[in-house]
């Protein structure tokens, strides 16, 4: 998983993600008592609503940052790789939002979270689905390929059928999973999308062609996804499932 978030610029510019996951955390349903594992936790914002519900919650994440956030709002939050869980069978549920299309290894990943729920565990998630964000990614390759750079974009969009079938062969009993198209709008437009998400492609650019390349991807993207108000939205796809342990 990326470990590059900066809190302060996503606050700013990605807010609506947590703002986005209602629908995942109703499928969650948390209940009191309930000990709950949120894989991917940012800094907290649904890991401090599921807490609320009388939850007894964990938050894990790979940024540093995210969890020095999430510890200052009281939530038990640890430094963590999702590919590297070290829990045994202690979790009623484990949660994730938006998270799990950044996760390389995802055999790694289930391996550890069927091994940390208890007998009958659910495993609740969204994350990017099969066509997610297709006009953004293909404008990024296209001027990157054109300046003759290598893409750095590793991201997994599985069908509904791919990841059922995933989840299956790590012994989880898949009881829905759907793709959900989700347009949404960006409130700092393209630029503030791509400072937010795509640091790790854009690090990596020499400093001096930098605005070169936002201008470009910018320029390929405004007839798609930007209305004549100036207004831009991004294509979300999002795979949202229910499983559970035997």
């Amino acid at each position: 998983m990326t470990n590059t978030w900066a809190r302060e610029t996503y606050r700013q510019n990605a807010a609506y993600v947590p703002a986005l996951g209602a629908a995942v955390f109703e499928l969650l349903s948390p209940q009191a008592g309930e000990r709950i594992l949120d894989l991917g936790c940012g800094e907290g914002t649904l890991t401090e609503k599921i807490a609320a519900t009388g939850a007894a919650v964990v938050g894990i994440d790979a940024s540093e940052e995210m969890i020095a956030g999430a510890c200052a709002r009281g939530l038990d939050a640890r430094l963590m790789d999702a590919e590297q869980l070290r829990f045994e069978h202690e979790f009623d549920g484990v949660f994730s939002n938006a998270v799990l299309h950044w996760v390389r290894d995802h055999d790694a990943m289930l391996e550890g979270v069927h091994r940390a729920l208890k007998p009958g565990g659910r495993f609740v998630a969204e994350f990017g689905g099969h066509g997610n964000l297709a006009a953004i990614q293909v404008a990024i390759r296209s001027v990157l390929s054109r300046r003759g750079w290598t893409t750095n974009i590793r991201r997994y969009y599985a069908t509904e059928t791919e990841y059922a079938g995933r989840l299956e062969q790590h012994g989880f009993l898949v009881r829905q999973i759907s793709l959900i198209p989700r347009p949404t709008p960006l409130p700092t437009g393209i630029r503030g999308w791509l400072n937010t998400f795509e640091r790790a492609t854009l690090d990596r650019i020499p400093p001096d062609e930098l605005e070169s390349f936002l201008q470009e991807v910018e320029d390929l993207l405004r007839a798609e996804i930007c209305d004549r108000e100036g207004n831009w939205t991004a294509h979300y796809v999002r795979l949202r499932f229910k499983a559970q342990t035997a």
